[in-house]
């Protein structure tokens, strides 16, 4: 989900400008502080595909940097009250000639945006790493080496819609092999493969479907990865060795 345009510093500065004379005016900033642990979970599986956020661990490429895009107006004195209502505007009013979907289009409820706008406000552009109920929210580990079986190799993508696989890298013995990754986010993903005699790419799924490739491996490394836009990029890729 891409909420500000490719000039982010400038038009949330023009934003947060607006909203801070509001709030001067005497008209307040909905008020709602959100849940949370909900709005980590929605934004990660909604929204992280496409952004940049350090707190929620995502790396997202096709939209802003959000750290980067509101560290300057927080700096300069802008309130993260003000901040929650730049971020749940741009869900619900996103720009007519932006990229961003709609907030029906990606199916955020408006409690959704809400909850997604307080989290975001609340850990934008500040170090460190969440902690408590915030720190497991998201599964976001991965597991180091998947290893095929019967000629078959699963690599499924993350549940909560992170551009990651489940595993860092994989193995299989030489020979025929089907690579099989199911994604159950809403996030779409597929799974593609690269390398000695073998270039394959399965479909692009989501939804709890299965991307698979069928290829014939012989020893040496191959690459697997996400071909949709951004993903491979923002480290949806591995490495799989064949002996």
């Amino acid at each position: 989900m891409s909420w500000i345009s490719n000039r982010s510093r400038v038009r949330v500065a023009m934003v947060l400008a607006a909203i801070g004379a509001t709030v001067l005016g005497g008209c307040e900033v909905r008020e709602e502080k959100g849940d949370l642990v909900a709005g980590k979970q929605a934004f990660v599986g909604k929204c992280g595909s496409c952004h940049i956020l350090s707190r929620a661990e995502t790396k997202g490429v096709t939209g802003p940097n959000l750290d980067e895009a509101f560290q300057r107006a927080l700096a300069d004195g802008f309130r993260r009250d003000t901040v929650r209502g730049v971020v749940e505007k741009q869900i619900g009013y996103p720009a007519l000639n932006g990229v961003m979907p709609s907030a029906k289009e990606l199916k955020v409820s408006d409690q959704q945006a809400v909850d997604i706008a307080a989290y975001v406000a609340s850990v934008v552009a500040k170090p460190g790493k969440d902690t408590g109920a915030l720190a497991d929210a998201v599964g976001g580990g991965q597991k180091a080496l998947a290893k095929a079986n019967g000629g078959v190799l699963a690599i499924p993508a993350n549940p909560s819609g992170q551009l990651l696989y489940i595993f860092k890298n994989a193995e299989a013995p030489a020979g025929p092999l089907s690579i099989e990754s199911k994604n159950p986010s809403s996030v779409p993903h597929n799974i593609a493969v690269e390398g000695p005699g073998a270039d394959a790419t399965g479909p692009v799924i989501q939804g709890g479907a299965v991307s698979k490739v069928q290829v014939t491996v012989k020893a040496g490394k191959y690459e697997f990865f996400c071909t949709v836009q951004g993903h491979r990029e923002a480290g949806m890729a591995g490495t799989l060795t064949v002996k």
